[in-house]
């Protein structure tokens, strides 16, 4: 299918930007800030505050988002994109809004350490611990130990995807994934078809990838399991998930092989590929429309996956 009009006017707009390996970190930071104001306009919320949960190197900055005063409410952990090295909670504001008020649950955004300057497992390892601290009860922001749920998009869905993994056969369990166009494979990039496809002159590019990979991993085995997920030697387990992809993205084909997988290793997993869109669609709610229905869809799997978990089993207390 042809690129969607509001994607072909995003690419248009971003078309003289250099290519992240030939600026700073810093610079190309800056850069990523002028996507702000194409995330859309902010959902007002009962409660929007930042705070910190302790991590493995530090507190961790963490933004909460309630949709309502109510107590226990179910909570979503969301990790950002950007590569490991690019994006903040800034950036993802909205889109955190966003699926707050269509989920109905609190959102717990984590401001993970960012490589180069904090390199692979940093990240993995500050987004695990302020999910165990959502399970465990310890981080005392007013969320169901019993209603937690992961996600991110990018990056973030790697992350989100390594942490289920993780915290397989935890109690609690985690009641639901979200992994939004994932890395999910970095022992294979450039082996797909979507790679072949929209590796080049559609936003996120093979070369950035590999940029944002070195600058995560170095040296690291990329077929470690948390860096890439899709390399698990097992997937049966894993909680239910949602997995959204962009077509015109050369991540597009990891993303449906993983949904497949866990498919195929008995997880729950709803699979939506949003036709003629790019890589971040879904953060462009002010330019791009299906960024509102991929948000709509994800809170409408959340709410229907936290209502699961409230309901007591057949034949247990109600």
């Amino acid at each position: 299918m042809p690129l969607h009009p509001q994607a072909e006017a995003f690419l248009s707009m971003v078309a003289d930007a250099p290519p992240l390996d030939t600026c700073t970190v810093e610079e190309n930071r800056a850069q990523l800030l002028g996507v702000i104001p194409l995330t859309g306009d902010r959902s007002e919320l009962a409660e929007v505050r930042d705070t910190t949960l302790p991590g493995p190197g530090g507190d961790v900055p963490v933004r909460l988002y309630r949709p309502s005063a109510d107590g226990d409410l179910p909570v979503l952990a969301y990790f950002h994109g950007g590569g490991w090295v690019l994006c903040d909670l800034d950036t993802h504001d909205t889109t955190c809004r966003d699926l707050a008020r269509y989920s109905g649950a609190a959102v717990v955004a984590v401001d993970y350490r960012r490589a180069p300057e904090a390199p692979f497992p940093a990240a993995f390892e500050d987004c695990l611990a302020v999910t165990r601290a959502l399970l465990d009860g310890s981080a005392g922001l007013g969320t169901d130990p019993d209603r937690v749920a992961v996600g991110g998009d990018s990056a973030g869905g790697n992350l989100a995807a390594g942490v289920a993994q993780a915290l397989r056969g935890h109690t609690p369990s985690l009641v639901h994934q979200v992994l939004v166009y994932p890395l999910t494979d970095a022992d294979g990039v450039g082996r797909t078809a979507s790679y072949a496809a929209y590796g080049e002159g559609h936003f996120l590019t093979e070369r950035d990838i590999g940029y944002f990979l070195q600058a995560y991993a170095g040296d690291t085995d990329r077929a470690d399991p948390r860096l890439s997920p899709a390399r698990a030697a097992d997937l049966s387990g894993l909680p239910p998930a949602t997995v959204v992809t962009a077509e015109c993205d050369p991540l597009c084909d990891e993303g449906a092989a993983y949904a497949a997988a866990l498919t195929a290793a008995g997880v729950p997993a709803q699979y939506t590929c949003f036709a003629g869109q790019v890589h971040p669609f879904v953060l462009l709610g002010g330019l791009v429309d299906a960024a509102h229905d991929a948000r709509r869809l994800i809170g409408a799997r959340l709410a229907e996956a936290f209502a699961a978990a409230a309901t007591p089993p057949v034949g247990g207390a109600a």
